[in-house]
């Protein structure tokens, strides 16, 4: 791999019992963000955690917080999630779908990056219009709700389809993949254009995690 790829361990697979200490190894381990689901019991079949997690571990070390909300009216909580520190916003066409260009712009607004998010079974042509508006596209490569499900390798070539769009039109937007993702996949998520990682069970559930993180980046 030439480019420079990011790790974004997802802390679903985190001890929720010690999230402050997971962030610092995480970061110590070489990872350049920490990637949180945000999850309702509505919009996907699982609760996580919400903007007080958010707000505490801004306070912990320097990552990147790649907040991705899986719930549904996002648009009702921008305001709060960018006030307690995350850095990029990212919400589901499926949760906003119309409205979706409204939301991004109002993640913007509060200086924070905007993405959008799309499952498996949605067509890039639901989401293409909307591209130019985002610092990141996240494609899910599995349906969203729990860690540790099996990577649905047809969503290479949405992946690919997005970078095409993306490199077409010069657009300044990261493509990021979640879902499934370990070493003996994420070579091939990087081939079809991917930028960012999101790994939760490839990363804490490895007994050596700096390893884990390097041999994801390597794609060995």
């Amino acid at each position: 791999m030439t480019k420079s790829i990011k790790i974004a361990p997802s802390l679903l697979s985190a001890d929720f019992s010690k999230m402050g200490e997971e962030m610092k190894r995480i970061e110590r381990a070489g990872a350049d963000f920490a990637h949180l689901d945000v999850m309702d019991g509505v919009f996907v079949p699982n609760i996580t955690f919400g903007i007080k997690m958010v707000k505490d571990l801004k306070k912990v070390g320097s990552l990147i917080l790649d907040c991705h909300l899986m719930i549904v009216n996002p648009q009702n909580y921008v305001e709060q999630f960018a006030k307690a520190g995350a850095d990029y916003i990212t919400v589901h066409y499926e949760a906003c779908k119309k409205d979706l260009a409204n939301v991004l712009k109002q993640i913007k607004s509060y200086g924070v990056k905007c993405g959008l998010v799309i499952n498996p079974d949605t067509p890039v042509e639901k989401i293409e219009q909307c591209i130019a508006l985002c610092d990141m596209v996240l494609v899910m490569s599995v349906f969203p709700g729990f860690g540790g499900q099996k990577f649905i390798p047809e969503v290479l070539d949405k992946c690919r389809a997005i970078r095409r769009i993306i490199d077409q039109n010069g657009y300044d937007c990261l493509l990021e993949i979640d879902g499934g993702i370990n070493v003996e996949n994420c070579e091939q998520a990087v081939l079809a254009g991917c930028d960012v990682l999101v790994a939760g069970s490839a990363v804490f559930g490895a007994s050596d995690i700096e390893k884990a993180i390097r041999d994801l980046r390597c794609g060995r």
